[in-house]
C-alpha cells in the first residue's frame, strides 16, 4: 500500500504520523511510504532519517493527498486538508468528531474512509490508541496548571508543593481514568493535597489502593463537586465519554464560587470540554480568564511535548496501520472488531452513533460498510 504522511498544520502541532523507525517497518513489509518535506521536524526528525527509512520526500501536501492509499495523522484534518481527501481513501487518524459538524460534514461529502484513533478499542475495555496521549495530557495538565497557578500566569501565586509552614495547593481532578490518574500521579509527587472525583465503584478501589493516604479518593456528585471547588487551586476535567461530547460538569454558576485566580485545566476540550466555559485555545495562546478563573483548554495539548508523544502514538498505532496495509481496512476490520469501532466516517456515511446522536445526524452501522 502507498502510504502518505503529511507535515501537521494545526496550530503549534509539532507530531508526526509516523516516525522513522515506524516508516521502515512499514518499507520493510513492502509497503511504499511518501513523507512531505519538513514533517517530522518538530520530533528532531529529518528528511534524510526518513529517506534512510526507506521513505520519499515529497515537497506539498497536494502531492501526499494525491497519491497515497492511506493518510496518517496525529490530529483532525483541517479544513484545507479535508478538500484534498477523496472516495475511498484510508485516513488514519484522530478525529474527534463530536464537537465538530463542520469536519464532519466534510469528512462525509469526501467519501473517505475515516478511522478514528480515540475509539479504537481492546479486548479490556479500553482505548489503546487514547491511552498514550491521555497519560501525555493527564501529566501535562499539571505542568501547565502550576505554570497558570503562577502570578505571571495569571493565577494565585500559588506554589503546588507549598513549603514548611505553608499549606500546598489543593488540585481537583475529576474522572480517574487515565488522564485523571496520570494528573494525580504528578500532583501528588508535586507535593500538592490531592482530592480525585470518580463514579465507578472498581476505579475507586483501584485509585485508593495505588495512592492510599497520598490523595483522596470520593465519589463524585454534583454537590460534592460544588463544595470542593471553593476552595480548589487548579481543578483538572479529565472526564471522557468515548467517541461522545463530554459532559458540562462545571457550570458558570459554580465558577461564580471559586477563587479569583485558581485555575481550570479542560484536557477533555478535544470533545468539546467538560466545563461549561471552555474554549478552544493553543499553545500560542493557551489560557484565558472567566469571572476571575484562568481557563487552560488547549485542544492539542500533547503537541507540546512532541517526541515522547509521537513515540508513545507510534508503539500504540503502527500495528493496526500494518494491518490495515496488509489486509486492506475491510479484512482488518472483519478480523478484527476493535479497529472496526474506530470506523466513524465511510463512503459518505456517518458511522458512529455517538458522534451522529451528539450532532443530530444519521448513521448508519459499521459493519454495514463491510
Amino acid at each position: 500500500m502507498l502510504i502518505g504522511v503529511p507535515k501537521e498544520i494545526k496550530n503549534h502541532e509539532y507530531r508526526v504520523g509516523l516516525t522513522p523507525e515506524s516508516v521502515a517497518e512499514l518499507v520493510f513489509t513492502g509497503n511504499e511510504v511518501i513523507v512531505e518535506t519538513g514533517a517530522g521536524a518538530g520530533i528532531g526528525a529529518d528528511d534524510a532519517a526518513y529517506v534512510k527509512a526507506g521513505a520519499v520526500i515529497k515537497q506539498t501536501a497536494k502531492e501526499i493527498f494525491d497519491a497515497a492509499e492511506m493518510i496518517i495523522k496525529v490530529k483532525e484534518p483541517q479544513a484545507v486538508e479535508r478538500a484534498m481527501l477523496r472516495p475511498g481513501q484510508i485516513l488514519y487518524t484522530y478525529l474527534h468528531l463530536a464537537p465538530d459538524p463542520e469536519q464532519t460534514k466534510d469528512l462525509i461529502k469526501s467519501g473517505a474512509v475515516c478511522i478514528a484513533y480515540e475509539t479504537v478499542t481492546s479486548d479490556d475495555g479500553e482505548l489503546p490508541l487514547l491511552k498514550p496521549m491521555s497519560q501525555v495530557a493527564g501529566r501535562l495538565s499539571i505542568q501547565v496548571g502550576a505554570a497558570a497557578l503562577e502570578k505571571k500566569g495569571g493565577g494565585r501565586g500559588v506554589l503546588l508543593g507549598g513549603v514548611p509552614g505553608v499549606a500546598p495547593a489543593k488540585v481537583v481532578i475529576i474522572g480517574g481514568g487515565d488522564v485523571g490518574f496520570n494528573a494525580a500521579q504528578m500532583a501528588v509527587g508535586m507535593q500538592a493535597d490531592v482530592t480525585i472525583l470518580e463514579r465507578s465503584n472498581p476505579v475507586m478501589e483501584r485509585l485508593s489502593d495505588y495512592f492510599g493516604v497520598k490523595a483522596k479518593v470520593i465519589r463524585s456528585t454534583p454537590a460534592v463537586l460544588m463544595d470542593l471547588l471553593k476552595d480548589a487551586d487548579m481543578v483538572i476535567g479529565a472526564v471522557l465519554i468515548p467517541g461522545a461530547a463530554a459532559p458540562k460538569l462545571v457550570t458558570r454558576e459554580m465558577l461564580s464560587t471559586m477563587m479569583d485566580g485558581s485555575v481550570l485545566v479542560d484536557v477533555a476540550i478535544d470533545q468539546g470540554g467538560c466545563f461549561e466555559t471552555s474554549k478552544a485555545t493553543t499553545h500560542a495562546e493557551p489560557t484565558y480568564i472567566v469571572d476571575g478563573v484562568v481557563h487552560y483548554c488547549v485542544a492539542n495539548m500533547p503537541g507540546a511535548v512532541a517526541r515522547t508523544s509521537t513515540y508513545a502514538l507510534n508503539a500504540a498505532t503502527l500495528r493496526y496501520a500494518k494491518n490495515i496495509a496488509r489486509l486492506g481496512w475491510k479484512e482488518a476490520m472483519r478480523q478484527d472488531p476493535h479497529l472496526l469501532n474506530g470506523l466513524n466516517v465511510c463512503d459518505g456515511k456517518l458511522t458512529y452513533a455517538a458522534v451522529g446522536e451528539a450532532l443530530g445526524l444519521e448513521t448508519v452501522s459499521a459493519e454495514s460498510c463491510l
